[in-house]
């Protein structure tokens, strides 16, 4: 799913599976590292090899979510923009909303951005992708959202990360805390809750779509190089698709609070 090819047939999300009927409603913030053609820097004017990186996208992400979505029969709402262009996963005013700066990488076509182009990413990019996730969740009065990311084994200069799943959640624990407890069911797994970021950023897309609605919800990290290839994708997709209904029948009943 990830690629760099930019055309004029650009869209910034794509929607999939919009008619299917499940609760389940399954979300990819950083699903993709394409630089839209309308940028004015191509490549943010980046190497195309930084653009392969986890700081463009959640490498392996897309796939997960892609086979979680055909498993659980589930709509599924795919950024289709870098999140160096404009993360989608923040607030509108948040300071990190256009990155000048990440993991020691400097983004050179946001380094003297102004918010006129601000302006600009947020209504080519980050608004439609926010009108189609409210739209698919919109569509039962009992969605439940599951988000998909990834996360690098290691930040530069940084410790390696010990988790292979981590869970995000801020105060509606609802679905996120049966569903930790199905997953240290297999002893091998290190599983990380509000690791390896924490569960509640204002404005963000949990909080704008879930917890402003009432809408049960996790946020899913894998770590990046479980999920790097089809075997992977296809591994964890199975795994999470076998946990989730008891997770969430496990929350119908109140027992994730």
């Amino acid at each position: 799913m990830p690629s760099e090819q930019q055309d004029i047939n650009w869209t910034p999300v794509h929607v999939l599976g919009e008619d299917r009927p499940s609760r389940w409603l399954i979300l990819c913030d950083h699903a993709n590292n394409v630089v839209p053609p309308w940028v004015s820097q191509p490549h943010l004017g980046l190497p195309p090899t930084e653009l392969e990186r986890h700081i463009a996208f959640d490498i392996g992400a897309a796939g997960v979510a892609i086979r979680l979505a055909d498993r659980l029969n589930a709509p599924l709402v795919l950024s289709n923009f870098s999140r160096l262009v404009i993360d989608p996963n923040r607030g509108e005013d948040d300071p990190t909303l256009v990155r000048r700066l990440y993991d020691e990488t400097i983004i050179p076509g946001n380094r003297h951005i102004d918010q006129a182009e601000v302006e600009r990413r947020l209504d080519l990019c980050y608004r439609p992708y926010h009108v189609a996730v409210e739209r698919a969740a919109a569509r039962r009065s009992d969605t439940v959202i599951v988000s998909i990311h990834s996360f690098t084994p290691q930040l530069r200069h940084k410790p390696m990360r010990p988790w292979h799943v981590g869970l995000l959640f801020a105060d509606d624990t609802r679905l996120s805390m049966p569903l930790a407890e199905l997953l240290q069911r297999d002893e091998e797994l290190v599983v990380g809750l509000n690791e390896p970021y924490s569960g509640y950023l204002a404005g963000d897309t949990i909080d704008r779509h879930a917890l402003r609605k009432g809408r049960q919800n996790t946020l899913i990290e894998l770590r990046s190089e479980l999920i790097e290839d089809d075997a992977g994708q296809a591994e964890w997709a199975d795994r999470l698709a076998a946990v989730l209904p008891e997770a969430l029948h496990l929350a119908d009943a109140g027992k994730g609070d």
